[in-house]
């Protein structure tokens, strides 16, 4: 009997010590400070999205006085290192919004956002971005700031030049292209295939080709006939014949915007942020679908970032409520205006699509929903972007070999992939 009462009370004791942990990772007890690690989309320090975070802190925390919630922002040149660099260290955030999440999910170190949400919060994103947040059937990644990719061009070139409208097709980009030559136009067409952002200026051309880095079960296709098709006429008909106005391989995505915002660029493909610069200094742009071979292009490319929420701290419970509040349709539609983004959930896209205020949103939000964005959910993605950073550049210069670059990242990322997955 007496054995019998010992068990008892070590089932109870038991019971106690599991109780107290369960308070402690998160189910219970809201007396805690929450780590957010957030990138930077303001260009400036006074429009930092530090100031947009520690609003919005200070808004939740009065209606949580029992969470703090303590936001350092970083630059998207430092935020991912940092938290990987916190991760390795074993102080891990409890939150983060950056540009990846695949690798954190497959080690397990991430919750689920059926863990973290409520139901109507999950259900409100955008299919397609709750889609591309998702490891293995399952999503970790909370989509957060998100655009489409459009061709913009300059108005006032074009009719200088006597372009009548805006092009439909790559034959048109090419006329285009040797029309604003001819009427000195500096970067005719910019194709930054610079360092800086090489990924994504690939795949916007191998989309508008009718390729794409994967194909629909989720298998790299880099060097797929398409692919090879788009950059040799790239390589031909716009950098061989001088109508990119330097060499891509050294020009980076921001130098691009801003000599678009100058007026010395006739076209260039690129996203909402560009809207704001080109105002900015008056320029009269306007934009279309990306063009494709022989029309339209099949799909343009959608970018999302990462908000995902690491299980180390424990704090599951007062993370939910905190990123419930961050994703209510005011607080999104404000930092979507604010950055000049892309809301990712259905309430804030139907509020700006109602708005007149956000017109020059309306086009590439109405892309979003069929838009096909980074195999962000592999592991091997990272190394697969590092990669095509290094050489698509050289790949459309005069002693480029398209076929041979693309043949070698696609066995860059085969053996990445074969690995990581």
């Amino acid at each position: 009997m007496q054995r019998r009462y010992l068990s008892l009370a070590a089932a109870i004791a038991t019971t106690m010590t599991l109780t107290l942990t369960g308070c402690g990772s998160g189910s219970g007890s809201d007396d805690v400070t929450l780590k957010l690690i957030a990138a930077d989309y303001g260009d400036s320090h006074s429009n930092s999205s530090q100031h947009y975070w520690d609003e919005l802190a200070r808004a939740f925390e009065k209606k949580n006085p029992g969470i703090k919630v303590d936001v350092d922002v970083y630059s998207w040149t430092d935020v991912d290192k940092k938290v990987a660099d916190l991760v390795k260290e074993g102080h891990a955030p409890d939150l983060a919004q950056i540009g990846a999440y695949a690798d954190y999910a497959a080690k397990g170190q991430l919750y689920s956002a059926d863990q973290l949400l409520s139901i109507p919060t999950q259900g409100d994103f955008t299919p397609s971005l709750a889609e591309a947040g998702e490891y293995k059937r399952i999503q970790y990644g909370m989509p957060f700031g998100a655009s489409t990719r459009r061709l913009f061009y300059n108005k006032k070139l074009f009719s200088e030049a006597g372009i009548t409208s805006p092009p439909q097709s790559w034959d048109d980009i090419a006329a285009d292209a040797q029309l604003l030559k001819a009427h000195g136009v500096k970067m005719p067409f910019a194709l930054p295939l610079g360092p800086e952002e090489t990924q994504a200026e690939t795949m916007q051309w191998m989309l508008s080709g009718g390729g794409g880095y994967t194909d629909s079960i989720g298998k790299y296709t880099i060097d797929s006939p398409e692919n090879v098709k788009t950059f040799k006429w790239l390589k031909e008909n716009l950098v061989g014949k001088g109508l990119t106005g330097t060499d891509p391989a050294k020009l980076n995505r921001e130098d691009a915007f801003a000599a678009f915002s100058d007026g010395k660029v006739g076209m260039l493909n690129g996203h909402p942020t560009l809207m704001k610069q080109a105002a900015a200094k008056g320029i009269d742009y306007g934009t279309v679908e990306l063009p494709g071979a022989h029309g339209k292009a099949k799909a343009t490319m959608g970018v999302a970032d990462w908000m995902m929420a690491f299980k180390q701290g424990g704090h599951r419970t007062q993370a939910g409520k905190f990123l419930d509040f961050v994703y209510s349709k005011k607080n999104v539609e404000k930092f979507s205006g604010e950055y000049s983004l892309l809301p990712v959930t259905s309430s804030a896209s139907h509020a700006m699509l109602a708005d007149d205020k956000y017109a020059k949103f309306h086009g590439s939000l109405q892309q979003l929903a069929s838009a096909e964005f980074y195999p962000a959910d592999k592991t091997s993605w990272p190394l697969v972007s590092k990669t095509v950073k290094a050489k698509m550049g050289a790949a459309v210069g005069p002693r480029g070999n398209p076929a041979g670059v693309l043949t070698d990242i696609q066995n860059t990322a085969d053996a990445t992939d074969n690995v990581g997955e």
